[in-house]
């Protein structure tokens, strides 16, 4: 069993690599994937097919996808396209797709043609600003700390912070989502809740789950716990894996 590790939005590879030693500690093998215009990557364009793509290229029979926060989207398309190689779906403080609708409207649970709505829920985009490559990017280090890294120690924080990537709302959240193989594959699959997390707020980790069909998992954490707790989150992830499913998937 091997876990394919997918960051969410402004991180990278980077943000697992104290999850991904712990998680070789216990006995398996993981990995890590920059996205495009992410981490590494920074400097490609982003889209939606380059992001499953990157994903499909790497994955292999049998394993387990993680996402974190913007990462749900991203290992829900991988697994809607290549569900017999997927083992397990596991969703970290993550979002995921509503069919047929755009990521914003799945982000606030609202529909555009109800009008104007805000697909923020916690008012971190107030934060941003707009970066020399056109994307948007954290440039207040204090405020970005208390919505991702409040619990990591100082250094930690300073680090991750300095390996941020700005972000660019284009494609990604215009397109309109189409997962039908995820919904019928009914893939076994956990959502993990962080009860100290500031990015995402607790209704909205609740409805994916129950979207999901699944009793949440908890981690006493920040919406960072590959940073702030990787030894915990490491044996929390090989748990879930084995944990099924209390309901049907509900694709809205």
């Amino acid at each position: 069993m091997r876990f394919v590790l997918i960051h969410g939005g402004f991180h990278g590879a980077w943000c697992w690599e104290r999850t991904i030693a712990e998680l070789e500690q216990l006995g398996y093998e993981a990995i890590a994937l920059d996205m495009p215009a992410h981490g590494a990557r920074r400097n490609e364009p982003d889209s939606v097919a380059g992001r499953q793509a990157t994903i499909l290229d790497s994955l292999q029979p049998d394993d387990v996808l993680v996402g974190h926060s913007g990462g749900g989207y991203d290992i829900t398309m991988a697994a809607d396209a290549a569900a017999d190689r997927v083992a397990h779906c596991v969703y970290l403080a993550a979002g995921l797709p509503r069919e047929g609708r755009t990521i914003p409207e799945a982000m606030a649970n609202r529909n555009a043609e109800d009008g104007r709505f805000e697909a923020d829920p916690v008012g971190m985009f107030r934060h941003l600003q707009k970066a020399d490559n056109g994307g948007m990017e954290f440039v207040d280090f204090d405020a970005t700390r208390d919505i991702f890294f409040h619990d990591c120690d100082d250094a930690t924080a300073r680090w991750a912070f300095d390996h941020l990537t700005p972000e660019h709302f284009g494609e990604i959240t215009t397109i309109k989502v189409s997962t039908p193989r995820f919904w019928t594959a009914e893939l076994p699959r956990s959502y993990i809740r962080c009860l100290r997390d500031h990015a995402k707020p607790v209704w909205l980790s609740e409805l994916v789950a129950s979207r999901l069909g699944v009793e949440p998992l908890t981690i006493d954490a920040s919406h960072s716990p590959f940073l702030s707790r990787p030894g915990e989150l490491a044996a929390l992830l090989v748990y879930a894996t084995t944990t099924e499913p209390i309901g049907p998937l509900n694709p809205d």
